[in-house]
């Protein structure tokens, strides 16, 4: 019992120590005055890390016409390059919240940090608590497509003649550029030739080199797409032809071409119709062969005539002499003669032992759906046959004038058959094994008419800058250029018509192939 009592009055001792020593600690006793608890403010947290304002200044960057100024939306900065002028070294000028922008780690001075603008820039901004901010900082350098500089010794007036010249690629974010080689070009064309001011060209290189990602070659097309002034009808017809079996299709991309430190405008630059590993692969026994008109003939052409058409050999080079000469015309003037005979449709014995029906029928639909005026029996009508297989129709081309885009003809309209009286194509369709492979294989090019739409909406899109800029050198919207049967006020508008044209035909053609 004392050894509790002795616990007790320990434990209040102590209690009575402490309230002592907190009532001094606090100032306490009985005649001191009480004095507050000073507690420091918690700081308040440093500002977010904000990318406020972004341009290219003339006083920095000497050599543009003037200041750029980036408008912001969302997290992305844009501006235009109104030139050609090349932005792989500008200095921006930028004003920001926090305590360091950075571009790849490294930091970056406003009005001293050079950089390469070809690609979209992530420029990150730090705060003193280490909290980022990334922008993406997007400058579009003129129209946003690749830039082909020409130079040339003399003006290119000739279709025949070559000129002696130069040839670069910027190739921009898409594409690979080229360094400056040598090169020769020329004039190419018909109409686009002799009609129009814009010039189409051919370009043969000092050696092969791919370009756009299409595969190397030597010559390479320059189409002009003057009359076209949706500049995609060539592009449309080529992408169809990829969605077939054809065994080749020409592809083409969108370029700005200087012409001797001049603007020409937008040009298609295109692989062109020719014998070769890469393009029309007939190797060393093939022909590539055309059905052409005899006023259209150079005088160097070797041709020869069937029952129907005037057949062009443009590969290889022959004499009239050569056994290959006989070879091709005895073997396409017997294809005619069983293709018109009574048993033409027998598939033994028929027109399908001479002809690759897959190809005709690809050729066929892809020019049928563009109503390609010259495709019924004029010319650019191109086959290719290799001794020992079948003849193949093929590759397509010649595109500008198709599509409702010519005012002579009934090609016009987006209603009615066209390439379907080819007297070839007219013969087979006789043929029941022929027209309901037709059916077949129109169902599947229809079944993809919405990505064909979104594909034209999404080219006029990429040209919306390009088509303004060769519209400003050549002002051909809103005026009439031959053939063209209707004239809008802007390009949009062509556009519009163009894709209400290919709908209005495709539910046509869907009727009329179905009835076959």
């Amino acid at each position: 019992m004392g050894e509790i009592v002795t616990k007790i009055r320990l434990i209040g001792s102590s209690l009575i120590f402490a309230g002592l020593i907190a009532l001094s600690a606090c100032g306490g006793g009985a005649g001191g005055a009480s004095e507050p608890v000073i507690v420091a403010p918690t700081p308040p947290p440093p500002a977010a890390p904000v990318l406020e304002t972004f341009s290219l200044l003339k006083e920095n960057n000497p050599d543009l016409a003037g200041d750029i100024e980036f408008v912001l939306e969302g997290d992305t900065f844009s501006a235009r390059s109104p030139t050609d002028l090349s932005v792989v070294s500008l200095t921006p000028t930028f004003s920001f919240t926090g305590t360091e922008v950075s571009v790849d780690g490294a930091e970056q001075t406003s009005g001293e940090s050079s950089q390469d603008f070809t690609p979209i820039l992530n420029y990150t901004v730090t705060n003193e608590s280490g909290t980022t901010k990334s922008y993406q900082v997007d400058l579009t350098r003129f129209t946003g497509l690749p830039i082909i500089y020409l130079t040339t010794e003399t003006p290119v007036v000739s279709k025949e003649d070559y000129v002696n010249g130069t040839f670069r690629l910027e190739g921009g974010r898409e594409y690979d550029s080229v360094d400056e080689m040598a090169m020769e070009i020329r004039g190419r064309g018909n109409s686009t030739w002799f009609v129009h001011p814009k010039k189409p060209y051919q370009m043969k290189l000092e050696s092969k080199r791919d370009l756009f990602g299409m595969l190397e070659d030597k010559k390479w097309l320059f189409l002009a797409e003057y009359s076209d002034k949706t500049l995609v009808r060539n592009h449309l017809a080529f992408s169809l032809g990829e969605r077939t079996t054809l065994t080749w299709s020409p592809s083409g991309h969108f370029a700005e071409v200087f012409v001797n430190g001049e603007h020409d405008g937008f040009y298609h630059i295109t692989e062109k119709v020719e014998d070769g590993s890469n393009r029309v692969d007939i190797g060393d026994t093939g022909f590539l062969l055309e059905i052409d008109q005899p006023d259209r003939l150079d005088p160097d052409d070797v041709s020869f005539q069937t029952p129907t058409y005037l057949i062009n050999i443009k590969e290889p080079g022959l004499a009239y002499s050569d056994p290959e000469f006989a070879q091709v015309r005895q073997h396409i003037n017997e294809f005619e003669t069983v293709l018109f005979s009574s048993e033409f449709a027998d598939p033994t014995n028929g027109y399908r032992a001479y002809a690759d029906v897959d190809s005709f029928i690809d050729w066929f639909l892809v020019n049928e759906i563009a109503k390609n005026v010259d495709a019924q029996w004029y010319s650019s009508i191109f086959l290719h046959w290799i001794p020992g297989e079948k003849i193949r129709m093929g590759p397509i081309w010649d595109f500008d004038l198709s599509f409702g885009n010519v005012d002579y003809a009934d090609a016009t309209y987006p209603e009615g058959w066209w390439v379907r009286w080819n007297t070839w194509i007219d013969r087979m369709i006789e043929d029941p094994y022929f027209a309901q492979r037709v059916k077949q294989r129109y169902a599947d090019i229809d079944a993809q008419r919405p990505e064909i739409k979104a594909d034209i909406n999404a080219w006029a899109e990429h040209l919306s800058l390009s088509q303004a800029e060769n519209d400003s050198i050549w002002q051909t919207i809103g005026t009439y250029v031959w053939p063209n049967p209707v004239v809008y006020d802007t390009y949009e508008e062509e556009v519009e018509h163009l894709v209400e044209w290919l709908d209005t035909r495709m539910d046509w053609l869907a009727e009329a192939i179905d009835g076959l």
